[in-house]
């Protein structure tokens, strides 16, 4: 069934809530990581929103779905989304990076509930996805993990051993969206380590691929649905997005992957998202 119009703009309204708390997390004068969060707000959105099996009263719930971000550094748009689903009080989004803090700066989950694993070196998020939806089949459960990966982070040796794994073992229960945002740490992929054409790899690798523009909630929702379609082979959704998408002076900006606002940037950004 399509979704609604109601629905699609509840998801519009709470992607530009996950982008005003990862500014407001971030604040003026600290590093932070803006671009990567910004980029996945509609998709983070979706999934804890519309599309995933998920309680917050009861995080380890055996049946529940799972989501991992394989590219932890983007850890304050699931940070801003557990806390909108009441995994933890929304007061607690003020301490990111404090010391003692459950909100670190890559995901830990012995500190945060909701949070599947410890990611951030970057090219393991979809080994272990891998190892849970395999868990899963053995266990005759119907949960389903999905797993975000950066197109700067696919360099890695590790994301391919995985993708192999994957669809060797057939893992249906197992979706997987490339964060396309074109720029990495230190500049365009392009000129860094280009591993275009991602549909054409990712389908040699025996995935079923779905192409989106990852900003246009319908075109995810859509994408979602299609893969609880698919038997028999995991499922790739490339996702085109804009690094840092909806912060104006940070889109498309490698200076912004980790990078530091001034006050009046922060202002600027915090402005507009109130606004």
């Amino acid at each position: 069934m399509p979704i609604s119009d109601e629905k699609v703009a509840e998801l519009k309204k709470i992607a530009k809530k996950l982008r005003h708390d990862i500014v407001l997390m971030i604040g003026a004068g600290k590093p932070g990581h803006l671009g990567g969060s910004c980029s996945i707000a509609e998709i983070v959105a979706a999934l804890y929103f519309y599309k995933m099996r998920h309680d917050p009263k009861k995080p380890t719930w055996p049946d529940r779905d799972r989501l991992l971000l394989s590219k932890g550094h983007a850890a304050l748009t699931q940070y801003a989304a557990l806390a909108e689903c009441g995994y933890f009080p929304k007061k607690e989004l003020k301490t990111l990076k404090e010391l003692g803090t459950i909100l670190q700066g890559h995901p830990e989950m012995l500190r945060m509930p909701g949070i599947e694993a410890n990611t951030g070196s970057l090219g393991q998020g979809l080994s272990i996805s891998c190892g849970i939806a395999l868990a899963g089949k053995l266990d005759k459960k119907d949960y389903h993990v999905y797993c975000v990966v950066g197109d700067g982070e696919i360099a890695e040796g590790q994301i391919w051993e995985a993708s192999m794994a994957a669809a060797y073992y057939k893992l249906d229960n197992l979706t997987a969206i490339l964060d396309k945002n074109e720029v990495q740490a230190t500049g365009p992929i392009a000129e860094r380590y280009d591993t275009n054409p991602h549909p054409e790899k990712w389908a040699a690798f025996g995935w079923h691929v779905i192409e989106i523009d990852g900003h246009d909630i319908r075109q995810v929702v859509d994408a979602l649905d299609k893969a609880d379609e698919v038997k028999g082979k995991p499922v790739m959704i490339i996702a085109n997005t804009v690094k840092g998408k909806g912060v104006p002076f940070a889109e498309g900006k490698a200076d912004f992957h980790h990078g530091i606002m001034t006050e009046e940037q922060y202002q600027t950004a915090r402005k507009l998202f109130e606004a």
